[in-house]
């Protein structure tokens, strides 16, 4: 069996996923969360194993205790920890190669990329691009190294899916000598998934993925929508930053740059300040005061006019990207939902789409309410467009690379 063992090292937290890539099956996942505060959470999640043996429940599956875990380092220890008392085992399934997530791969990275020092000096100085993620990735990476150092390493990039992007799309219309020397320009996130949801659409379609026009909205906590032309990124509304673009959970999306000079003359804001109203008190928090979408859901039900102008806010945007990336594909033939509210959010799927029936959009009711696992179709049978449901799998996407790569 060959075994990919998948890595999402963030500031605070390790992410794994353990999977047999020969039938893309995921054999164990853990998430140690808090790595650094007094009290550390740790979940560690045994799937059905090779053997085929009966499907557990997930509750029955999963192993959580409490502990201090102070750092990346000791991370890798305790996911040793988990493996050798709940299994799989790894000597039983040795990885034959780790595959780290990457937010932040400038220009430079396009395809999944074995992990040597000079590319570890690279991501490291994309770091002024992603302060918050690359440096956590590439502490990730470096304690995988000394776990398993006789394994090849690679490095998958959320951004490299979107290195496909026209010039006319990643140029923004600024000083281009001081844009140029800077690196200022649409990079674009969230590739894994786009790449991912994509291509399982094309498959349960039964299409030829390159012969389709598609949009695919991410949308979770962090939200993105990605125009993909033939399997290709051709727009997509993150930018330098995964700042720009829809309504997120605590993030403004767009914004007129002007609003923060303003703050900054007017409310004295430093530049810190404004990088943190932004990111963490902005979007749907900043609207209603709460993140989750299904509390913004439940607010608009009972009538609280902050969480019902969240809403409005939130699908507003989402109709004006649905309707230029519509306009740049020159027609679209699959949309597709993916992420925790674009997989759970019936009346965010219904209301984004409720005014293009111009484009041969139809939505069935029924099918859109529905609540089952997988990929599904929401549409109606005689809609021009496939409106998809479509689980995202980004650690499958990241062994399936890693596999391809090596």
């Amino acid at each position: 069996m060959t075994t990919i063992l998948v890595i999402n090292s963030g500031s605070s937290s390790l992410k794994y996923s353990l999977i047999d890539i020969e039938d893309e099956r995921e054999l164990a996942s853990g998430l140690i969360e808090r790595i650094g505060q007094d009290v550390s959470a740790i979940a560690h999640t045994v799937r059905p194993d090779a053997a085929g043996e009966a499907v557990v429940t997930m509750l029955d599956a999963t192993h959580e205790t409490e502990r201090r875990v102070a750092d990346h380092d000791e991370a890798f220890a305790v996911m040793l920890e988990q493996f050798a008392e709940h299994g799989p085992s790894l000597d039983e399934h040795p990885p034959a190669a780790v595959g780290h997530r990457v937010v932040h791969g400038g220009a430079r990275f396009y395809a999944p990329t074995l992990v040597t020092p000079n590319v570890e000096e690279q991501i490291a100085e994309l770091a002024v691009l992603a302060p918050l993620h690359n440096p956590a990735n590439l502490a990730g990476i470096v304690a995988a190294k000394a776990v398993f150092p006789d394994v090849p390493h690679v490095a998958v990039f959320d951004t490299a899916f979107h290195q496909t992007l026209p010039p006319a799309a990643y140029t923004y219309a600024i000083d281009a000598e001081l844009a140029a020397e800077h690196r200022v320009r649409r990079y674009g996130f969230h590739g894994t998934s786009h790449q991912f949801v994509s291509e399982a659409a094309a498959a349960f379609l039964g299409r030829d993925l390159g012969a389709l026009r598609q949009l695919v909205f991410h949308l979770g906590n962090g939200a993105s929508v990605t125009a993909i032309d033939g399997g290709r990124s051709v727009e997509t509304s993150m930018g330098l930053t995964p700042l720009e673009g829809l309504v997120m959970g605590t993030r403004s999306g767009d914004l007129d740059p002007a609003a923060l000079v303003h703050l900054s003359r007017r409310a004295g804001y430093s530049i810190d300040d404004l990088d943190a109203l932004l990111n963490t008190r902005s979007g749907l928090q900043g609207l209603a005061g709460r993140s989750d979408m299904r509390d913004i859901l439940a607010g608009r039900d009972s009538g609280d006019a902050a969480a019902t102008l969240a809403f409005d806010v939130y699908i507003h945007r989402l109709r004006a990207y649905a309707g230029a990336y519509i306009a740049q594909l020159g027609g679209v033939d699959v949309i597709s939902f993916t992420a925790g509210v674009g997989e759970n959010a019936a009346a965010v799927r219904a209301e984004a789409l409720a005014t293009l029936g111009f484009a041969g959009i139809e939505i069935d009711h029924g099918r859109n309410v529905e609540r089952r696992r997988g990929i599904r179709r929401i549409s109606t049978d005689a809609s021009r467009v496939a409106v998809l449901v479509v689980p995202t799998n980004e650690e499958l996407e990241i062994a399936r690379q890693t596999s391809r790569m090596l």
